[in-house]
């Protein structure tokens, strides 16, 4: 089943818990979430999330983070790893969800083709831009809508996620003492740097 937008219209750090997983399908591949951080217009004491692309206010690129919620933030990262965010928080308020790790779970021949330099299938999608190269995403898929068409997110038949860690962001300079990531505990794909 398709994840509907009211699940998304929540608060950003319940929503990056609540992925945890769930299973991002993609054109003939897919994964279970592993790994998610949250990034927040502002936090419960009213704090900027200075971390968080919003901070800068509307602009181009980050237009759909003020949109409706269940859609697609995709950005390139250091010009050179496109990642790929989930839009939470009710319409007009700015939240996204950075997946930052998948586990494998269909079309995994395609997904070794498009990364041949991981070792092992545990490597195919442990890290936000290894995962989005692993499932083909890409900055087309800016803005597109979850609820519906080829990118989207399901429940996850198998059931049970297993102990949630939450820990803080990585790669982040400012309010990187916030804990708003969150991951599997010993699952093999959760990206390797700082494990809590």
């Amino acid at each position: 089943m398709i994840l509907p937008r009211d699940f998304y219209a929540r608060p950003t750090a319940e929503v990056a818990r609540a992925l945890l997983g769930k299973v991002i399908a993609y054109g003939g591949s897919a994964g279970r979430i592993v790994e998610t951080e949250a990034y927040l217009g502002v936090d419960d004491r009213g704090r900027v999330d200075l971390a968080a692309h919003s901070a800068a206010g509307v602009t181009a690129r980050t237009r759909v983070l003020f949109g409706p919620p269940g859609h697609a933030y995709v950005y390139l990262s250091y010009g050179i790893h496109e990642c790929l965010n989930i839009v939470a928080e009710p319409e007009g308020v700015p939240g996204c969800v950075l997946i930052r790790a998948l586990d494998p779970v269909l079309g995994l021949e395609q997904m070794r083709a498009r990364r041949p330099t991981a070792k092992t299938d545990t490597e195919l999608a442990s890290g936000p831009g290894k995962l989005t190269r692993a499932l083909g995403i890409t900055r087309r898929e800016y803005g597109a809508d979850l609820t519906c068409g080829a990118l989207t997110v399901r429940e996850d038949a198998g059931g049970g996620t297993g102990e949630i860690v939450t820990a803080t962001r990585i790669g982040v300079s400012v309010c990187a003492d916030w804990p708003l990531r969150f991951y599997i505990r010993d699952n093999p794909c959760v990206s390797k740097r700082r494990l809590s």
